[in-house]
């Protein structure tokens, strides 16, 4: 990706300088946080509980100040590029339909964070809050989609934290609210296959992100392959066939490999919301 001259978002906050007491990270070793990771995209509620109350985390202070990472962190000024860049896509479509695009807070932190969700371990993966709409990131999730899931490069990066803005639309829109709602009075097994719908849409908003990004000479050759086989190599199949040696569709939270990929590619395909209906086709 070609971000380095790129405008930097003024609304990334970095925590990561702060850390919840208690938590029994460090003594988990690689595997042990590998399987918490994976755990953490087809298994409902936080897989730290397992470990921890979470209770004993200590909470964020009250009135803690915002802080900009520091101009010499490569990784986190990606990041604020990345934002920055669908800031821009998302306040265009909103205005196209007379809307006004609220941009999101994009919170780095290491380890937990509390959130108006909770407090939630960096095992969990990147996730967005609904109540407080803001996106939270733990850098490290970088480095193992690279040297775990087998998707590198930086636009695989970059479709993991559009994916996430890509939850914020929906919230802006409503649709987070409606499927909140529905979901209350479905069963376990059409409450999951709801959800899954929702996180295919927000793999097609990012890649109508991704889309307009390559309008404006954002993408590299082979950008398009690393988004490509980032939203597949954290599909749910593939997660569960590596992590239980076989696969259960209705425990999914986020779509199959093929699934994510697809509506990921319709995104990039046609740069168009009206395109990411999953709930209306149910594929």
């Amino acid at each position: 990706m070609r971000w380095r001259t790129g405008r930097r978002s003024t609304r990334v906050e970095d925590r990561r300088g702060t850390r919840a007491a208690g938590l029994p990270i460090k003594g988990l070793g690689l595997g042990g946080l590998l399987l918490l990771l994976l755990l953490g995209y087809f298994v409902s509620g936080d897989p730290l509980a397992l470990l921890t109350d979470v209770d004993s985390l200590s909470p964020a202070p009250a009135g803690e100040v915002t802080d900009a990472p520091p101009p010499e962190d490569e990784a986190a000024q990606f990041v604020s590029v990345v934002l920055a860049d669908t800031e821009d896509t998302w306040t265009a479509i909103f205005a196209e339909t007379g809307r006004q695009y609220e941009k999101p807070r994009l919170v780095l932190f290491s380890e937990a964070v509390r959130s108006a969700c909770g407090t939630t371990s960096a095992a969990v993966g990147p996730f967005y809050c609904p109540p407080d709409g803001q996106v939270y990131i733990d850098l490290g999730f970088f480095r193992a989609l690279d040297t775990q899931f087998g998707a590198p490069g930086d636009f695989a990066q970059a479709y993991v934290i559009a994916h996430e803005v890509g939850h914020h639309v929906q919230n802006l829109l409503g649709i987070a609210e409606r499927v909140t709602e529905l979901r209350s009075r479905l069963d376990e097994a059409d409450a999951n296959a709801l959800s899954v719908l929702q996180e295919l849409q927000a793999d097609c908003y990012a890649g109508v992100w991704g889309h307009h990004a390559a309008g404006r000479n954002l993408l590299d050759p082979g950008d398009v392959e690393e988004g490509l086989n980032a939203a597949a190599a954290i599909g749910d199949d593939r997660l569960q066939r590596r992590e239980q040696g076989y696969v259960t569709p209705e425990t999914w939270s986020h779509g199959s490999s093929a699934q994510r990929a697809f509506w990921f590619r319709r995104g990039l395909a046609s740069g168009r919301i009206q395109d990411c209906d999953t709930f209306q086709s149910g594929r």
